[in-house]
């Protein structure tokens, strides 16, 4: 276990923000994640969760605790119907379970390829794109409860998901500590091609019928053509959250913005993509100070070098006015501001 004072959170957010906390607590077993919970609770003060840091803006220094998982390991648990279960440790990083999942010709998490963070957060935030979302995968959630010090575990009906959403964010947040997540993965490869432009990227290649390991290359080529580098420029990836609208609104607005990208939720309700609305208020490429939005993807905002939490707050800000004064729709940021 790790229990490190003034500790530098650098290292723990992708956008490259310079900030440190108070203490910084580590556990890399269930047991470790017990003395982490009995130390929070003698505490009494502020804390804070984290994973990869990939979700995650700091506007300050925390002046509290933050805590991370460093489970580790990937095991098979159970086999049949056609089906495996894949148990986690939270600190996985998510994309290595991809890639093992893969390999072994275990199906239903190739649309999710190179999605950045950790077992872990993929249970708490719902991670999604290319028309899959984890909760689809998960199986079991285990963890270690603060307030008592006890192992539990919830289905996937008791986390109550849905569009980057889950109890663990709500009515659950700062309750739990994350030690295991099992994942459902099929023998059988259905592949997903019809959300974004993943069959124009297979086209590309020439590619008819992809096998696994092609639709998440695909997956790959087509994220990092529009997605900046971390290490280079600091970004958490897609800021704001695509919004969901009534078929009243979108029809209104289908009218006035013919060809306007949608997707259908149900008989009563669109989403419509919230980096086209950014766009088209003139955003892609645009700076404030050091924070920026990204030239290829209007949905993810970025560090020019330098910029603090607060600057890219000051910019998030901005693109919310704009949005609503345009559109009329509230964007709200799918990123951790703290």
């Amino acid at each position: 276990m790790k229990d490190i004072k003034n500790y530098s959170l650098l290292g723990h957010n992708t956008f490259g923000i310079e900030a440190t906390c108070s203490r910084f607590l580590e556990y890399a077993t269930a047991e470790e994640a017990r003395k982490v919970a009995a130390i929070i609770r003698e505490e009494q003060k502020p804390y804070l969760i984290i994973g990869g840091g990939s979700n995650l803006l700091l506007t300050a220094d925390y002046e509290g605790t933050v805590v991370h998982a460093a489970v580790r390991g990937m095991e098979p648990t159970e086999q049949a119907d056609g089906t495996v279960l894949l148990r986690c440790g939270a600190g996985e990083v998510w994309d290595n379970v991809v890639a093992y999942c893969v390999e072994q010709a275990w199906h239903g998490a190739e649309n999710l390829s190179i999605i950045p963070g950790e077992v872990g957060a993929s249970a708490v935030q719902n991670i999604g794109a290319y028309g899959a979302e984890v909760k689809d995968l998960i199986a079991k959630v285990e963890a270690v409860e603060i307030a008592s010090g006890k192992t539990v575990s919830f289905s996937n009906d008791d986390c109550e998901y849905g569009y980057r959403q889950s109890r663990f964010k709500h009515e659950w947040k700062d309750r739990y500590l994350i030690t295991q997540v099992t994942y459902r993965l099929s023998h059988t490869f259905t592949p997903r091609l019809d959300y974004g432009n993943i069959r124009a990227e297979l086209e590309r290649k020439g590619i008819a019928q992809p096998t696994a390991q092609q639709l998440r290359q695909a997956i790959i080529d087509i994220r990092n053509a529009k997605l900046p580098d971390p290490k280079v420029e600091g970004n958490a990836g897609s800021f704001f959250m695509n919004p969901v609208v009534g078929r009243e609104k979108y029809e209104q607005l289908a009218a006035e913005y013919p060809g306007m990208p949608h997707y259908t939720i149900d008989a009563e309700h669109e989403k419509i993509p919230a980096g086209w609305m950014i766009d088209r208020c003139g955003w892609k490429g645009r700076s404030l100070g050091r924070a920026g939005v990204h030239d290829k993807q209007a949905l993810v905002l970025v560090n020019r070098g330098g910029a603090t939490g607060n600057e890219i707050v000051r910019l998030m800000q901005a693109i919310q006015q704009d949005v609503k004064e345009k559109f009329g729709i509230d964007i709200h940021p799918e990123v951790n501001v703290i």
